[in-house]
């Protein structure tokens, strides 16, 4: 299963899955250098899409896409911060707007079902971004979709109003105004700042959402908890069932774009992978997302008869956070001392284990090893060095009493939260023990309700170290505000450095698109240097799917479009 967390610039995930057996803690397993030239050649022969396209004409016309996912919302205002997660993304597309779509190179244009005309300009010493509105465009309790929704977004989530809790306020905090243009439907937007990444606004991250139900704190907060009270798309919520986990969408019959080619989509609540394998195999379910660790459930899905393995690549990542206020982690020396000790490259190897994927470490926060502004920025920090961890240990006064370290007569005890159900962070719970005890730090593998595993425990800062996956967006260096930067809610360690603050300032207000990648780049070493995430490896985007499945798989940095998608036979 996966569960994600997702943010305006990144979502994050969980992911669920039956992890390989892993390795000896202290044993340090770097690839060959034959083994790295395989993993890159193996990236370069993977696609950056895999969907099985097929024109709309030639798509069955009816039909029921029944799909899985990991975590169940209750928050369905996917700008608010306990609604920022993926799996509540995948099922918003259908029914929400998203003004600007990315294809498979990540370039964004406008979607003529929600814009007619779309203006960035900078000519005047401003950045100005106008939006033309579809005069169709309406949400289904038949409220006119204007400019208003836009003004309320950006009052909502700029974090000038602290009773509001976005998920990030990254670009919202940078308009200056939004006002209203020659008519309702004309929204003018003007930047304080220039802001290079304008165009994920509005859309997937986060969806467009009515304005009366953004307008207050009290709105924000409970209209779109446990319940959809408006949408704007090819389908509308039929039925949404908290007893049994499960989200029913039809047509709308108002809708007045494109023609959906299938009747319904429904979602379902599927905990663990092999739940949902198996759900797959059965025919209840149409597509299934085989995570990371899960080599079994990959073979079994191998195994369903007229099945279609999609596979592409994707700017999703695994990888432990680590809580910077935690009390025995405060000292950066520490957190240090803690990366030093975790074998990233074991880890690796142990979670992508025959799954028909490169084994390759990551070496960056921002870009993904294919994307052109890959460095490895990890240096002698992101190497496995247990001597070092111990030097930097003793330095800082934890000193090796018996097992573990002590000082002043406390034990160096972490604590590393997963959720149940999880086998992949089971195993990664487990390595990490193995390989923290031998630099002296007691280990304690705590398993929380995964219902609960975000709101309750990540999000409140509940944890020293927590596995998950960032799912990422067409638009990378955005995510460095949102997931580093001082006060943002999605700064789950609650990390806090002036100099990386400086610097993520620098790269998100770069217009050049070079320059911004060399800026990301020096904000990321920063960010290695004060050890806020222990970056992993590019995460394994793997659907199993019927072969009769069109326009819908593993689809890298390409909106779907849930107009087109359905079946062939």
């Amino acid at each position: 299963m996966k569960v994600r967390y997702r943010a305006a610039a990144g979502l994050a995930v969980l992911a669920m899955a039956v992890a390989a057996c892993g390795g000896g803690g202290s044993e340090a397993k770097k690839p060959s250098a034959e083994k790295s030239q395989q993993a890159q050649q193996q990236m370069a022969e993977t696609p950056a899409i895999n969907i099985n396209p097929v024109a709309y004409d030639q798509v069955k016309d009816g039909g029921t896409l029944t799909l899985a996912v990991g975590q169940w919302p209750s928050q369905w205002n996917g700008n608010h911060v306990d609604g920022n997660q993926a799996d509540t993304a995948d099922m918003l597309d259908v029914i929400m707007p998203q003004l600007m779509v990315a294809d498979e190179g990540a370039n964004f244009t406008a979607n003529p079902d929600y814009l007619t005309d779309v203006k960035n300009d900078l000519s005047s010493g401003k950045h100005v971004v106008t939006y033309t509105l579809n005069d169709k465009a309406t949400w289904s309790d038949g409220t006119p979709m204007t400019w208003k929704d836009l003004e309320a977004a950006w009052k909502a989530n700029r974090g000038e109003n602290k009773k509001f809790k976005p998920a990030s306020t990254d670009g919202w905090d940078r308009i200056e105004s939004v006002t209203k243009g020659d008519t309702d439907k004309v929204a003018v937007i003007t930047y304080s700042k220039p802001y290079p990444e304008w165009m994920g606004q509005f859309s997937r991250s986060p969806h467009l959402m009515p304005a009366k139900h953004m307008e207050t704190p009290e709105a924000y907060d409970k209209d779109y908890l446990q319940k959809i009270p408006a949408t704007a798309g090819p389908f509308k919520v039929e039925k949404l069932d908290e007893g049994t986990k499960t989200l029913t969408l039809v047509r709308d019959d108002k809708w007045w774009g494109k023609k959906a080619k299938l009747d319904k989509v429904i979602f379902r609540a599927i905990e663990s992978p092999a739940a949902q394998v198996n759900a797959f195999a059965n025919g209840e379910i149409d597509a299934v997302e085989i995570p990371s660790g899960a080599p079994a459930e990959l073979k079994r899905a191998k195994e369903v008869p007229d099945v279609d393995i999609r596979k592409a690549l994707s700017p999703n990542w695994r990888h432990f956070t680590v809580n910077n206020q935690s009390e025995l982690l405060k000292d950066k020396s520490v957190r240090q001392a803690v990366l030093y000790a975790i074998n990233r490259d074991v880890i690796t190897q142990s979670d992508l284990k025959d799954m028909d994927w490169p084994i390759q470490t990551l070496g960056n926060h921002v870009f993904m090893n294919n994307h052109k502004g890959y460095v490895d920025n990890s240096g002698d920090l992101g190497k496995y060095n247990l001597e070092k961890a111990k030097q930097l240990l003793d330095a800082a006064g934890w000193k090796q009493e018996g097992e573990y370290r002590k000082k002043d007569g406390k034990e160096f005890a972490l604590s590393f939260v997963i959720p149940t159900g999880t086998p992949v962070s089971q195993t990664e719970g487990e390595l990490t023990q193995a390989m923290l005890k031998e630099a002296g730090i007691k280990v304690t593998i705590r398993p929380v309700p995964l219902d609960k595993f975000f709101n309750d425990y990540i999000i409140k800062g509940d944890f020293d170290l927590v596995p998950f996956s960032w799912i990422g967006t067409p638009l990378p260096i955005g995510s460095l505000a949102q997931i580093y930067k001082t006060g943002s809610e999605s700064n789950f360690p609650k990390a806090s450095d002036p100099a990386v603050d400086a610097a993520i300032e620098a790269a998100v207000s770069e217009m050049d698109p070079a320059k911004a990648i060399e800026k990301a780049n020096a904000a990321d070493k920063l960010i290695w240097d004060m050890v806020h995430t222990i970056p992993l490896y590019q995460r394994p985007d793997i659907q199993a799917t019927k072969k009769t499945l069109a326009n819908w798989g593993s689809r890298g940095y390409k909106s779907f479009d849930y107009s087109i998608i359905g079946f062939t036979g």
